[in-house]
């Protein structure tokens, strides 16, 4: 495989698809080549992630682990009904 010169659908601008980065493809089973430049990939997927949190930080409450009293945080508001365990705990 030899590199390739491809032209980004977003920004218009040229990049190269390496052949390191094609065979990454084949190895995955990609059928497409990118269409987007490495910065416009990276923009994108920011934007996706973006809109997954509204554009807000994830929240963490505080609570004590049920089986060994350790505080801990957790990505979900607990209501109390069950049990809520630190990640040592949680992996037992």
């Amino acid at each position: 495989m030899e590199d390739k010169t491809l032209v980004c659908k977003d920004c218009g601008n040229e990049f190269i698809f390496s052949a390191q980065e094609q065979e990454f493809y084949a190895e995955k089973g990609f059928q497409n080549e990118p269409a987007r430049c490495l910065t416009c990939r990276r923009a994108r997927k920011q934007q996706i992630n973006d809109r997954k949190n509204d554009g807000r930080e994830r929240q963490f409450y505080t609570v004590n682990c049920s089986n060994c009293g350790v505080e801990t945080q957790v990505p979900f508001k607990p209501t109390g009904v069950r049990p809520v365990y630190c990640r040592d705990c949680f992996q037992k």
